[in-house]
Protein backbone atom coordinates (compact mmCIF):
# COMPACT_ATOMS: atom_id res chain seq x y z
CA UNK A 1 0.00 0.00 0.00
CA UNK A 2 1.18 3.33 -0.86
CA UNK A 3 1.88 5.87 1.08
CA UNK A 4 1.27 9.00 0.52
CA UNK A 5 3.19 12.57 2.24
CA UNK A 6 0.95 14.99 2.38
CA UNK A 7 3.32 18.63 2.38
CA UNK A 8 2.38 20.29 6.00
CA UNK A 9 2.16 23.67 6.14
CA UNK A 10 3.13 25.76 9.23
CA UNK A 11 1.77 28.95 10.05
CA UNK A 12 4.54 31.82 10.03
CA UNK A 13 4.85 35.10 11.08
CA UNK A 14 5.11 37.70 8.96
CA UNK A 15 5.94 41.46 9.11
CA UNK A 16 3.83 43.67 7.06
CA UNK A 17 5.46 44.93 4.22
CA UNK A 18 6.68 48.41 3.63
CA UNK A 19 5.71 48.59 0.38
CA UNK A 20 2.75 48.12 -0.38
CA UNK A 21 0.75 49.25 -3.83
CA UNK A 22 -2.07 51.15 -4.14
CA UNK A 23 -3.01 54.56 -3.21
CA UNK A 24 -5.46 53.17 -0.38
CA UNK A 25 -2.17 53.25 2.25
CA UNK A 26 -0.65 55.97 1.02
CA UNK A 27 -0.72 59.29 3.15
CA UNK A 28 -1.68 61.99 1.51
CA UNK A 29 0.98 65.20 1.54
CA UNK A 30 0.05 68.35 3.51
CA UNK A 31 0.02 70.89 0.85
CA UNK A 32 1.97 73.31 3.23
CA UNK A 33 2.15 76.14 0.47
CA UNK A 34 -1.79 76.72 0.19
CA UNK A 35 -1.78 77.05 3.72
CA UNK A 36 0.91 79.53 3.97
CA UNK A 37 -1.38 81.58 1.31
CA UNK A 38 -4.52 80.88 3.42
CA UNK A 39 -2.47 82.30 6.46
CA UNK A 40 -0.85 85.16 5.06
CA UNK A 41 -4.66 85.90 3.84
CA UNK A 42 -6.21 86.24 7.24
CA UNK A 43 -3.29 87.67 8.27
CA UNK A 44 -4.03 91.03 6.14
CA UNK A 45 -7.11 90.64 6.43
CA UNK A 46 -7.15 91.37 10.02
CA UNK A 47 -4.21 94.20 9.38
CA UNK A 48 -6.72 95.58 6.74
CA UNK A 49 -9.70 95.64 9.00
CA UNK A 50 -7.86 96.86 12.77
CA UNK A 51 -6.02 100.03 10.44
CA UNK A 52 -9.31 100.64 8.63
CA UNK A 53 -11.07 100.77 12.19
CA UNK A 54 -8.40 103.01 13.37
CA UNK A 55 -9.52 105.44 10.64
CA UNK A 56 -12.87 105.44 10.85
CA UNK A 57 -13.01 105.75 14.60
CA UNK A 58 -11.42 109.15 14.71
CA UNK A 59 -13.54 110.56 12.03
CA UNK A 60 -16.72 109.62 13.88
CA UNK A 61 -15.18 110.67 17.54
CA UNK A 62 -13.87 113.61 15.62
CA UNK A 63 -17.51 113.78 14.22
CA UNK A 64 -19.95 113.55 16.81
CA UNK A 65 -17.42 114.34 19.86
CA UNK A 66 -17.40 110.53 21.64
CA UNK A 67 -15.66 111.65 24.93
CA UNK A 68 -12.05 110.32 23.83
CA UNK A 69 -9.63 112.06 21.50
CA UNK A 70 -12.49 114.40 20.95
CA UNK A 71 -14.67 115.94 24.37
CA UNK A 72 -18.79 115.90 24.29
CA UNK A 73 -20.07 119.03 22.71
CA UNK A 74 -16.82 119.92 20.99
CA UNK A 75 -17.92 117.42 17.75
CA UNK A 76 -17.90 118.44 14.00
CA UNK A 77 -21.37 118.53 14.25
CA UNK A 78 -21.23 120.97 17.00
CA UNK A 79 -19.50 123.28 15.36
CA UNK A 80 -16.01 122.31 16.31
CA UNK A 81 -13.07 122.07 14.25
CA UNK A 82 -11.20 118.77 13.15
CA UNK A 83 -8.19 120.12 12.73
CA UNK A 84 -7.49 123.44 14.46
CA UNK A 85 -6.43 122.12 18.06
CA UNK A 86 -3.51 119.89 16.55
CA UNK A 87 -2.29 122.07 13.66
CA UNK A 88 -2.31 125.13 15.96
CA UNK A 89 -0.24 123.39 18.14
CA UNK A 90 2.28 122.52 15.99
CA UNK A 91 6.06 123.95 17.62
CA UNK A 92 8.21 122.46 15.22
CA UNK A 93 9.67 122.04 12.05
CA UNK A 94 9.87 123.45 8.43
CA UNK A 95 5.90 124.34 7.97
CA UNK A 96 5.35 125.40 11.47
CA UNK A 97 4.03 128.73 10.40
CA UNK A 98 2.20 126.97 7.74
CA UNK A 99 0.09 124.69 9.86
CA UNK A 100 -1.08 127.68 11.96
CA UNK A 101 -2.22 129.43 9.13
CA UNK A 102 -4.23 126.09 8.08
CA UNK A 103 -5.63 125.61 11.87
CA UNK A 104 -8.99 125.27 11.77
CA UNK A 105 -9.96 126.44 7.74
CA UNK A 106 -12.73 125.02 6.24
CA UNK A 107 -11.12 123.16 3.13
CA UNK A 108 -8.50 121.81 5.84
CA UNK A 109 -11.13 120.28 7.95
CA UNK A 110 -12.98 119.05 4.67
CA UNK A 111 -10.04 117.33 3.34
CA UNK A 112 -9.01 115.86 6.47
CA UNK A 113 -12.03 114.68 7.65
CA UNK A 114 -13.08 113.51 4.22
CA UNK A 115 -9.49 111.50 4.13
CA UNK A 116 -9.86 109.66 7.02
CA UNK A 117 -13.58 108.66 5.97
CA UNK A 118 -12.80 107.71 2.86
CA UNK A 119 -9.47 105.65 4.03
CA UNK A 120 -11.60 104.11 7.00
CA UNK A 121 -14.51 102.79 4.74
CA UNK A 122 -12.27 101.60 1.90
CA UNK A 123 -10.13 99.32 4.36
CA UNK A 124 -12.89 98.08 6.03
CA UNK A 125 -14.63 97.20 2.88
CA UNK A 126 -11.59 95.86 1.09
CA UNK A 127 -11.84 98.27 -2.12
CA UNK A 128 -9.36 100.96 -3.72
CA UNK A 129 -6.82 99.92 -1.82
CA UNK A 130 -4.32 101.57 -3.84
CA UNK A 131 -6.36 105.09 -3.46
CA UNK A 132 -6.82 104.77 0.01
CA UNK A 133 -3.03 104.11 0.60
CA UNK A 134 -2.18 107.33 -1.76
CA UNK A 135 -4.32 109.15 0.52
CA UNK A 136 -3.83 107.24 3.37
CA UNK A 137 0.27 108.35 2.60
CA UNK A 138 -0.45 111.66 1.91
CA UNK A 139 -2.06 112.02 5.11
CA UNK A 140 0.15 110.68 7.28
CA UNK A 141 3.02 112.53 5.68
CA UNK A 142 1.94 115.76 6.76
CA UNK A 143 0.92 114.55 10.21
CA UNK A 144 4.74 113.58 10.28
CA UNK A 145 6.10 116.97 9.43
CA UNK A 146 3.30 118.35 11.69
CA UNK A 147 4.67 116.77 14.81
CA UNK A 148 8.34 116.71 12.99
CA UNK A 149 10.12 113.72 15.31
CA UNK A 150 14.15 114.65 13.84
CA UNK A 151 13.28 117.96 16.55
CA UNK A 152 15.29 117.63 19.85
CA UNK A 153 13.63 121.05 21.19
CA UNK A 154 10.72 122.76 20.08
CA UNK A 155 10.62 126.07 18.45
CA UNK A 156 10.48 127.65 22.55
CA UNK A 157 13.84 126.19 23.30
CA UNK A 158 11.99 123.59 25.39
CA UNK A 159 12.99 119.83 24.42
CA UNK A 160 10.62 118.17 22.23
CA UNK A 161 10.63 114.25 24.19
CA UNK A 162 10.22 112.78 20.71
CA UNK A 163 10.79 109.17 21.24
CA UNK A 164 12.56 108.39 17.82
CA UNK A 165 13.82 111.32 15.04
CA UNK A 166 12.86 109.33 12.26
CA UNK A 167 10.03 106.39 12.99
CA UNK A 168 6.13 107.24 14.56
CA UNK A 169 2.94 105.55 14.38
CA UNK A 170 2.25 107.68 11.28
CA UNK A 171 5.29 106.01 9.18
CA UNK A 172 3.73 102.70 10.41
CA UNK A 173 0.59 103.63 9.21
CA UNK A 174 1.79 104.68 5.67
CA UNK A 175 3.38 101.35 5.22
CA UNK A 176 1.08 99.32 6.49
CA UNK A 177 -1.69 100.92 3.90
CA UNK A 178 1.06 100.61 0.89
CA UNK A 179 1.60 96.85 2.11
CA UNK A 180 -2.29 96.19 2.17
CA UNK A 181 -2.66 97.54 -1.42
CA UNK A 182 0.26 95.65 -2.69
CA UNK A 183 -0.88 92.08 -1.51
CA UNK A 184 -4.68 92.64 -2.39
CA UNK A 185 -5.34 92.52 0.89
CA UNK A 186 -8.92 93.13 0.18
CA UNK A 187 -10.07 89.84 -1.29
CA UNK A 188 -10.10 87.82 2.29
CA UNK A 189 -13.25 88.55 4.24
CA UNK A 190 -13.71 92.30 2.18
CA UNK A 191 -15.16 93.01 -1.38
CA UNK A 192 -12.34 93.34 -3.26
CA UNK A 193 -13.01 90.30 -5.29
CA UNK A 194 -16.15 91.83 -6.48
CA UNK A 195 -14.26 95.18 -6.71
CA UNK A 196 -12.43 94.07 -9.60
CA UNK A 197 -14.67 92.86 -11.53
CA UNK A 198 -16.38 96.18 -12.02
CA UNK A 199 -15.66 97.77 -15.92
CA UNK A 200 -14.51 100.62 -14.24
CA UNK A 201 -12.23 99.05 -12.18
CA UNK A 202 -10.67 96.48 -14.84
CA UNK A 203 -10.52 99.57 -17.37
CA UNK A 204 -8.96 101.58 -14.84
CA UNK A 205 -6.26 99.41 -12.55
CA UNK A 206 -5.28 102.38 -10.59
CA UNK A 207 -9.23 102.24 -8.81
CA UNK A 208 -7.94 98.86 -7.52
Amino acid sequence: MAVQNHPQHHPRFRFPSLHRTGTAQATAPIDTTATTTAVRAYAFASLRLLTGFVFLWAFLDKTFGFGYATPSGKGWVDGGSPTKGFLSSVAAGPMESTFHDWAGAGWVNWLFMLGLLGVGVALVSGVALRLAAVAGTAMMAFMWIAEWPPARHLSDGSPSMSSNPFVDYHLIYAVVLIALAAAGAGATWGLGKLWVTLPVVRDHTWLK
